[in-house]
């Protein structure tokens, strides 16, 4: 195929003089792909030559459509009859072509009726298990179908590239490899099942503040490296569809990006299904259609009627409509939908669903720390649960990823099945208390207030406050955010409307109350004395319920107070910690949210046998770590979460996680830390200024030791890795062979992780070593079992930025075998391009 200029990035890269470029979009710098065949990459289409038959099907099909028939089916439109899917795009009956639901899916469907909520996606990858992933996505694949889905908008395969990003927990890894690795084997599990896989967000959308205008700029060899190695492996999968990310490129937006939607993607890769924008992503309509954007979601604001005057006056010529067209029914097609009698629609087996559930929430466990044999926890001792995830389950998190579970034990239940005696405490409240008696005027009772349809009910009134405090109040309804009540203190609305999508997608926990009202929250520093408090709901046509609570500092005091009586009066308690994540924002710190790092540090003082299970998204900092018996991080456990968390606990099963992310020590230790420009964007440009040291990658460059290393996590028993050799393979690559042994009392799970070093006498900026594979293993005690890891030529080579290609990286290399990236155990060398 012939050289595409590929993507807008800053600076200018060159090219060899004999190559044909493509021209990318006004005001950006080149980014370009090289010949096919001149390196080890792999070129041609999905699934190999595409079928002659399926072709002449398609373009008989798209010869009898009508114009306006072509471009109803390049966009979204109203469902006439919604399964609470995230899109639609209507089909056009009079030639047989079904209408496509779109449903969100990270962790299960998103949808109103119920489904299985799997374990978030970080929580899968921390298995390091492509067969578990591949299962994974069976779930999902065969619940979207049976809940009436054609297409998942999903899996995610963004980068962690900042601990911050609210959306950490929908993807994998900060790693490419161990990324590619698990979204290829999660969408063969979905489109197994009949399901259109839609891999996202294409690319570089790894933050979610600024996420609509923010403008990255990578250099052509971290961008191909780094950053698209996990888009590609999902286009080797086969993957139906691509989501274009909301982020600019180079000054483009990534949905009018000729360079990454033809050049990379199309030209490069073979890719030949739709590419969909991202939810009122399309910023216009000859230049998106023109550079490879094929569907407008959720509406046709520039791909309706503004689409069929372009093709009316010649602007767009109808030559692309009938492309982008052909693109959409080539993938449905693909999966049968289009024909006399499609794939019969399967019944849910959400018992399936569960097992599978519970599986990943096991593997993926994560034991960072375990003092003094705290874990496993003996049964019959009298334990404190202590924490609000710890009495209302932490099931999964916001925005997209949100399921309505089958069901949602509580961790309080599940360990109180095990240990002879529990007692619960709360901790941190998160959903406030009522307000105290006598402290408004007129005298008002806030709890539970009920308004009638077609009537408004006011108060205004007098909070008395008797000394200077941080309050944080709480108002629970049941009302739409735009009829809401509104609550003023003083002159200030504590609660307006939010603006974007911020107000329709809630994190997981803290936006709702146990009883299902929706919880919004302002925090304000009051003086002493009386604030006026004015408010005012309407019933609207439904009516509405409300309630208005508080959350004060000396109300935390009180419930620190308990929890720590409670832990002094039991043998062991498990503390659980929370950090609710959502699509559309990021986080500010590392830090837990509220008074969490202050409970922890006082009951650890009351009580040395505490576990702390994290219910977070990704990083946290930890300044009370020293003072615990042990940390699980448990992520966001889906519908299983309880049981697996309890299993953990109580050592039915060795926790077998391990990081996909490094925990930095600190706010201002990490790659984007300190440096604005990094993250998040500087006058809405953002530089990746860290080249290819992404994650772990950095710390080893710069000698920086974090919280916690990428590949960590322990075992209720030990491991010894021995015997390492090194033959190089035809194909370029390397065989890293090495001997496992349990060397402990117990059956337990281990990680091995295969590094590579740099190749001698490139001249580039190399990474210390880089993730070249690994091998998940249950071993019984004593067990003893050789393995040999491939390592793939791709891994060993690096973005030649003059040929704008791949190019193996030979000579010695240094090779080690280790349990995480820093805990190194076996270092040898393996000659690469040898000669074999």
């Amino acid at each position: 195929m012939a050289t595409a200029t590929v993507a807008g990035v800053a600076g200018d890269h060159g090219g060899r003089a004999d190559a044909a470029t493509r021209p990318g979009p006004a005001g950006t710098g080149p980014l370009r792909t090289g010949p096919a065949g001149t390196g080890p990459h792999r070129p041609g289409p999905v699934d190999g030559v595409p079928d002659p038959a399926a072709r002449a099907r398609v373009e008989r099909l798209l010869a009898r459509l009508t114009l306006a028939e072509k471009v109803s089916l390049l966009h979204g439109a109203p469902d006439p009859a919604p399964l609470g899917q995230a899109g639609h795009v209507p089909g056009v009956p009079r030639l047989g072509v079904p209408a496509l639901r779109l449903a969100d899916g990270p962790a299960g469907v998103r949808v109103t009726a119920h489904a299985t909520a799997l374990p978030a996606p970080v929580l899968l990858a921390s298995a390091f298990a492509p067969d578990l992933a591949r299962r994974y996505g069976q779930v999902i694949g065969r619940e979207g179908r049976a809940l009436g889905q054609d297409v998942l908008l999903s899996p995610m395969v963004n980068l962690i590239r900042t601990p911050y990003a609210g959306r950490n927990f929908e993807t994998f890894a900060e790693d490419p490899l161990l990324s590619a690795d698990l979204v290829a084997a999660e969408i063969a599990g979905i489109q197994g099942e009949g399901l259109i896989a839609t891999v996202k967000h294409f690319a570089l959308n790894n933050q979610e503040k600024d996420r609509e205008t923010v403008d990255v700029r990578v250099d052509e060899r971290t961008l191909h490296e780094v950053y698209l190695p996990a888009f590609e492996a999902a286009v080797d999968a086969g993957t139906g569809a691509v989501m274009a990310a909301y982020n600019k490129v180079g000054g483009t937006h990534a949905g009018e990006h000729t360079a990454l939607l033809t050049g990379v993607l199309r030209e490069r890769w073979g890719f030949d299904g739709p590419v969909m924008s991202d939810w009122s992503a399309t910023h216009s309509t000859a230049a998106a259609l023109a550079a490879g954007l094929d569907l407008e979601m959720p509406d046709g604001k520039h791909y309706g009627d503004a689409l069929l005057a372009a093709v009316a006056d010649g602007t767009v010529p109808e030559a692309h409509v009938d492309r982008a067209v052909r693109r959409v029914l080539t993938v449905m097609d693909r999966f049968g939908l289009l024909d006399a009698e499609p794939p019969a629609r399967p019944a849910r087996d959400a018992a399936a669903g569960a097992a599978v559930a519970r599986e990943v929430a096991e593997a993926g466990a994560v034991l960072l720390r375990n003092a003094s044999g705290t874990l496993p926890l003996a049964p019959g001792r009298h334990v404190a649960v202590i924490g609000p995830t710890g009495a209302r389950p932490l099931v999964g998190g916001g925005g997209s990823a949100h399921v309505v579970p089958d069901r949602a034990a509580r961790p309080l239940d599940t360990i109180g099945a095990r240990a002879a005696r529990v007692t619960y405490a709360l901790g941190e409240d998160i959903h406030g208390k009522s307000l105290p008696a006598g402290a408004l005027s007129p005298a008002l009772d806030t709890e539970d207030r009920h308004v009638a349809p077609g009537e408004t009910w006011t108060y205004d009134g007098t909070l008395t406050v008797a000394e200077d405090d941080d309050w944080t109040l709480l108002l629970h309804c049941s009302a739409e955010p735009t009829r809401r009540p509104e609550v003023r203190l003083g002159d200030e609305d504590l609660f307006p409307l939010a603006p974007g999508y911020q107000e329709y997608f809630p994190g997981g926990l803290l936006t709702r109350a146990p009883d299902g009202l929706a919880v919004r929250r302002r925090t304000l520093r009051l003086a002493a004395g009386r604030h006026r408090l004015r408010i005012t709901a309407r019933g609207g046509e439904a009516g509405q319920s409300f309630r208005l609570r508080r959350i004060t500092g000396a109300s935390r005091a009180a419930d620190v107070a308990e929890a720590v009586r409670a832990a002094r009066a039991a043998d062991d308690v498990v503390l659980f910690a929370y950090e609710d994540a959502t699509e559309g924002q990021d986080r500010a710190t590392l830090a837990l949210p509220g008074g969490q790092d202050r409970l922890i540090a006082a009951v650890t003082r009351a009580n040395p046998r505490v576990t702390v299970v994290l219910n977070t998204s990704s990083a946290v900092s930890m300044p009370w770590l020293a003072t615990t018996g042990a940390v699980l991080q448990m992520y966001y456990p889906g519908q299983e979460g309880a049981a697996a968390t309890a299993a953990v606990l109580y050592g039915e099963t060795d926790p077998g996680g391990r990081l996909t992310q490094t925990f930095p020590a600190a706010d201002t230790r990490h790659p984007v830390a300190a440096d604005p420009a990094r993250y998040p964007g500087v006058n809405g440009v953002e530089r990746y200024s860290e080249g290819v040291h992404i994650g772990h990658r950095w710390y080893d460059e710069r000698g920086e030791r974090p919280l916690f290393p990428f590949g960590h996590g322990l075992s209720y028993t030990t491991f010894a890795f021995t015997d390492p050799a090194v033959r190089p393979v035809r194909d370029g690559g390397l065989d890293v062979s090495f001997t496992v042994r349990n060397t402990g009392t117990r059956a337990g799970v281990t990680v091995p992780q295969v590094y590579v070093g740099p190749a001698p006498g490139l001249g580039l900026d190399q990474p210390v070593r880089v993730l070249a594979g690994y091998r998940r293993l249950t071993l019984r005690a004593g067990e003893r079992r050789e393995i040999t890891v491939r390592v793939a030529a791709r891994t060993l080579s690096h973005w030649d930025a003059d040929r704008h290609d791949w190019a193996l990286g030979t000579g010695r290399r240094v090779v080690w075998v280790g349990a995480s990236s820093a805990d190194l155990r076996l270092r040898t060398t393996g000659e690469v391009g040898a000669r074999v």
